[in-house]
């Protein structure tokens, strides 16, 4: 985050809101609340969580905020769930339980806490995908985006102030090549590209679409890691695919 955070402060500067006509002061007490949320709070319970789990088994209940999405949606928004919305989310679903069913390990006395707190994980980041699409059109999705993600570099610099005592200039330089890299390729570029396709798709199909996020991870993993794919994670990914397809053709 501290390698991120000039990126994000820069285009801030550069980018102003959209509408601010239309932004009241409450709308910036949501932003923290939804900075606060997305990037920080949703990390932070996943990573608490796979101290406790495996990753194969965080991956499956952290991709059931989809369905949180549509159901906050309904709930806050009184947006309708579609039928379309419901079996693409279905065959997602299925698809990932599939990928991951050979390598799901629930043991330990400490395993439901970890479930407990990847779900955390995503109910957080959920709430975060729909203040999303509710300020995107005030702010501006890079606009937005770069506001929410100074907050949350904030709020991981108190965290660290707080809890953490390890001194952050002891590591190797291979270290901070890594994070550097992981700073502008994992955070911020993503970051944005996530803004952008809400604006362009919403918060719902959006979800919906983040189902691809475990199956790009076995593959990317496959090839650069040299991490086996089986037949049986090669059938699952096909089948999220066409969860995806089905809504991302719809819209």
């Amino acid at each position: 985050m501290t390698f991120a955070l000039p990126f994000y402060l820069i285009i801030a500067f550069i980018k102003k809101p959209s509408h601010p006509e239309s932004i009241d002061k409450k709308d910036y007490l949501w932003l923290v609340l939804f900075g606060i949320l997305g990037y920080y709070l949703a990390s932070y319970f996943d990573f608490l969580g796979l101290e406790f789990i495996k990753a194969s088994l965080e991956r499956i209940i952290l991709f059931i905020y989809p369905t949180l999405v549509l159901i906050i949606s309904k709930v806050f928004l009184k947006k309708k769930i579609t039928k379309i919305q419901i079996a693409a989310i279905l065959i997602s679903y299925i698809g990932i339980i599939i990928t991951f069913w050979n390598e799901i390990s629930m043991t330990g006395e400490h395993a439901l806490l970890g479930g407990v707190l990847i779900f955390f994980s995503a109910l957080t980041y959920a709430s975060y995908l729909i203040g999303s699409g509710w300020l995107i059109p005030k702010f501006g999705a890079t606009t937005f985006t770069s506001y929410a993600m100074i907050i949350s570099c904030i709020a991981v610099f108190i965290h660290y102030s707080l809890i953490e005592h390890q001194d952050i200039f002891s590591f190797s330089n291979e270290v901070y090549g890594l994070s550097l890299a992981m700073a502008l390729l994992s955070t911020v570029i993503p970051s944005y590209l996530v803004s952008a396709a809400i604006k362009q798709l919403g918060a719902s199909n959006f979800s919906i679409i983040g189902s691809l996020g475990p199956i790009s991870t076995i593959i990317l993993a496959n090839i650069f890691l040299d991490e086996r794919l089986t037949l049986l994670q090669l059938g699952g990914t096909v089948i999220v695919i066409i969860g995806v397809l089905i809504v991302s053709l719809k819209k």
